[in-house]
């Protein structure tokens, strides 16, 4: 199984491909150098597989490549972002 996170900023969202299958994405509001993340959706048949684990994780380390910062409103990255402590440096309040 196969796993590649890519940034679709047309519609501002990170998109997950499983086996080049859309499994997921995380949505977010632009802000100037901050990303706010409302929302992540897994497919159902998905679920359960560590795809929303990974799709966070790629997210995240894409956004620090980019020297952006991220206000984690949606719940799953939340929970993400405070048992992988190694991310709380990108966490930051909205502007």
């Amino acid at each position: 199984m196969s796993m590649l996170v890519e940034e679709n900023p047309a519609k501002h969202r990170y998109e997950i491909l499983v086996d080049d299958a859309l499994a997921g994405f995380t949505q977010y509001l632009p802000r100037a150098e901050v990303l706010i993340f409302t929302h992540t959706e897994v497919d159902p048949a998905f679920q359960n597989m560590g795809v929303g684990s990974a799709l966070i994780r790629g997210a995240l380390d894409q956004v620090r490549a980019q020297g952006q910062r991220v206000v984690p409103q949606c719940p799953f990255m939340a929970a993400f972002i405070e048992h992988h402590p190694e991310y709380a440096d990108l966490v930051t309040s909205p502007a």
